[in-house]
């Protein structure tokens, strides 16, 4: 049997197919996207986690365009 033909069976076990169509897959989506979002927020690599870096960096392009205004 090829992947593809695995995957197909695999997804027609997904209910709601004549309903919804392939919107019937936005939960597993939804579900997906705050599981990335927590994992983001409460899980550290080394001593920082992602919104950490993300405001240090956006710090230092703040302080850096101040300087640059400055001069």
């Amino acid at each position: 049997m090829l992947v593809s033909e695995r995957v197909k069976r695999l997804l027609k076990l997904v209910p709601g197919e004549r309903r919804f169509g392939f919107y019937r897959f936005l939960p597993f989506f939804f579900v997906l996207g705050g599981a990335m979002e927590w994992f983001m927020i409460n899980v550290r690599i080394g001593k920082e986690t992602f919104y950490d870096v993300y405001r240090r960096k956006q710090s230092e392009r703040l302080y850096e365009a101040r300087m640059k205004k400055g001069e």
